[in-house]
This record gives structure tokens, sequence and C-alpha cells, in this order.
């Protein structure tokens, strides 16, 4: 961009995403007001056509486009920028923040703004499953029947996810599961099967220790059986699993083939029930603002 052009920043806001009654218009407003920076906004509304995002990404023609929500609203504008030359930024507004804490975005407004202005910026990779986009994490079993149950609880945060865990954790039959991974068929008895871009949910709990956002594979974590110790290792400890029952697969791309219909969620978005997934690995995809790495 030329030196002596204003560099425009699209901000889309989805003031239903969390537990806060954040006024982000204002805040992003006022902080601007002083900056030379053409800021604009898009506020999601609960019935919104993607069409309508489209429109206002295209007429506005910004640098960058900032989501402001939870992983669903990054999902949400990620899609459209897959295929454009346009920086994500992201400000944590959700009721998880599972990428923005993966990637060290700051939750205090100030210090994400701080970000979208000063911020280094990198290129990850994201999934495509069934060919919809999993910038973050997606899983097929218990964590997906989980996001069905937050849909009904009447709060929001880590309170309404908690709630929702303990309806469905010992509720949660296991389910006859098959597997191709680098053309190799395999056959298990899971709780949920993980396709993990990153490295943990917006719980902070770590289901992915290996991953990383910028390589060439992701990771597919298969959850044979639940115990506490193995919940203590993904939250406290992060320690190696019981591959009696947890293991971790590395690859590019996956199958998967259920005996009977499941759960299925991507980056929070609950999406009902399958049998039958395909995802694949699209390198160098997006272009997200991150805290400069440590030198």
């Amino acid at each position: 961009m030329p030196e002596n052009q204003t560099q425009k920043l699209l901000f889309i806001i989805n003031n239903n995403a969390g537990s806060n009654t954040t006024d982000w218009a204002t805040v992003i407003a006022d902080y601007f007001a002083e900056l030379n920076f053409e800021i604009d906004f898009f506020l999601l509304k609960k019935t919104i056509s993607k069409d309508k995002i489209i429109e206002k990404i295209k007429s506005f023609s910004p640098q960058t486009v900032v989501a402001v929500g939870g992983d669903g609203t990054i999902k949400l504008v990620a899609e459209y920028l897959l295929e454009h030359k346009i920086r994500l930024g992201i400000i944590p507004a959700g009721s998880a923040n599972g990428l923005a804490y993966e990637l060290g975005i700051p939750k205090d407004p100030t210090q994400a703004l701080d970000l979208i202005v000063k911020g280094f910026s990198k290129k990850i990779h994201v999934v495509l499953i069934n060919n919809q986009l999993c910038i973050h994490l997606a899983d097929v079993g218990l964590n997906a029947y989980g996001m069905k149950k937050f849909k009904t609880i009447p709060f929001r945060g880590m309170w309404g996810y908690f709630i929702a865990a303990m309806n469905v954790i010992w509720q949660n039959s296991p389910f006859e599961v098959e597997l191709e991974i680098k053309r190799k068929s395999t056959r298990f008895l899971a709780i949920m099967v993980v396709i993990a871009n990153g490295t943990s949910y917006g719980s902070g709990a770590i289901i992915n220790p290996n991953g990383k956002l910028d390589d060439e594979f992701f990771e597919v974590v298969v959850v044979k059986k639940i115990s506490i110790k193995e919940i203590f290792k993904m939250v406290v400890s992060h320690t190696d699993y019981d591959t009696e029952k947890t293991e971790v697969f590395q690859t590019n791309k996956l199958s998967i083939k259920s005996r009977k219909r499941v759960h299925f969620q991507i980056d929070g978005e609950y999406l009902g029930k399958i049998k039958e997934v395909e995802a694949k690995i699209v390198t160098e995809s997006i272009e997200v603002i991150v805290p400069q790495p440590d030198l």
C-alpha cells in the first residue's frame, strides 16, 4: 500500500457473542478518533446473509477486516478472506475465544486494538471439512453434543460451557468410527474425534499439544475413554496421553466414517449429526494479525 494512502479497516461486529454488553462500535470509534485510519462497521444479525457481508467488504475495499466476536464470527469472516488478499484481525468478544487464545491476542479491548494498528502478521493454514472452513477446531461426538446443549442454556461464557459439559459428559455413549489416514484405515470405539488445526479450546484445555497453525499438517485426536486423569492432562499438566484412552495422529487429509449419526461442530458452531467427514488442509491460506514474535 502506498505510504500516503490511508489504511482502511472494516470491523465486523457480533454483538450477540459472549456475555458482555460492550458497545464495540463506540469503543472502536473512540480509539481511532485521532488516528489516521478510515474505519467502518458491519453489525451482524442472527439472520444476516453471507452475501451482505461480502457486499460490504467489496464496497468498502479494506486492507484489513477485523472480526469482533468468538470463533464462529472469525470463521464467518475468514470464509470470504480465504480467496482474497485481505488481512484478518481479531478482537476476542465471544463466549469462547479459542483461536485468539491460540494466537496470543489479548482480551483487553485497548490492547487488542493496539495489536490491529501495530501488529505483526503471518499466514496460517485452514482445514476444509465437508467443504466448510475450519480455522481452529472441529469435532464429532462429546464436545459437539456439548455445543448443542450450550445453545439451550441461559448462560453465556465459560459458566455456560461448564454447565453444558456437565450435562453431556457422562451421557454421551461411545460410537464405532473408521478413520482413513495416509491411505490406512483404522477402527476405533470413541467418544470424540477432534480435527485439531489449533491446540486448545477456548476454556484453555489443550487437546492437541503438538499443533501448529503454520505447518503443513493438522492433528486428529481420538478420545476413546474419558477419565479424570486424562482431563487433568488436558487442563493442567499437558503431559503425554495414555494411548489406551487417547491417540493423536498427524496428517493433511482425513476421512471419517461412523456407523451411527453423531454430533458435529466446527469452530463452536453446532452443525447437526453426520455419519461421514472429509477433511483436507489448505496451507498459507489466511494472513492474520498476531503479536510480533520474540526475537
